[in-house]
C-alpha cells in the first residue's frame, strides 16, 4: 500500500443537489484524511489549464459553462491507495453505468450528460494528482 494524496473536485451538481456533506461522509467513513478543502469559483483559465486535453474539442464550451455554474469545491485527500480507492467509490464516469452503492450510481445524473454530471472528479493516477493539487492549492493550503 502507498500512502497517497488525490484531487478531489466537488462539481456544479454536487453543490447545487447540496450532497457534499453526504458525499464527503463517505470517503472520512472510508478512512481518508481531509488535508486541504476550499470553495472557489473556476476561471476560464483554471479550466483551460484542467481540461487542457479537452480545451480544443467542440464540447469544451458545454464543460465550462457547466463547470462554472456554482463554485467547486476542491479537496486535497490522503490515504493508503486514495486515488484507485476513490475512483472505485465513485465509480465509471457515466453514471448511467454507474452501480447503486457508488457515489456516481446513486448520486450522478441519470438523464441528461450523465458523463459530467457525476458528482466529482478525481485524479486518475499519481501523477495528474500531484499535478492537480498544484493546480488547485496554493502553497501552504494542503496540510
Amino acid at each position: 500500500m502507498a500512502l497517497e494524496t488525490t484531487l478531489i473536485l466537488f462539481k456544479p451538481d454536487a453543490v447545487a443537489k447540496n450532497i457534499v456533506g453526504t458525499v464527503l461522509s463517505r470517503f472520512e467513513n472510508e478512512g481518508f484524511k481531509i488535508r486541504g478543502m476550499k470553495m472557489l469559483f473556476l476561471t476560464d483559465e483554471l479550466l483551460a489549464d484542467h481540461y487542457s486535453h479537452i480545451a480544443d474539442k467542440p464540447f469544451f464550451p458545454s464543460v465550462r459553462g457547466f463547470m462554472q455554474e456554482t463554485p467547486v469545491i476542491a479537496l486535497a485527500l490522503e490515504g493508503d491507495d486514495v486515488i484507485v480507492k476513490v475512483r472505485d467509490l465513485l465509480g465509471p464516469t457515466d453514471s448511467k453505468a454507474a452501480a447503486p452503492g457508488t457515489l456516481r450510481g446513486d448520486f450522478g445524473d441519470k438523464e441528461g450528460d450523465a458523463k459530467m454530471r457525476n458528482v466529482c472528479h478525481a485524479s486518475d493516477s499519481p501523477e495528474a494528482a500531484a499535478a492537480e493539487i498544484q493546480r488547485f492549492f496554493k502553497d501552504g493550503e494542503v496540510f
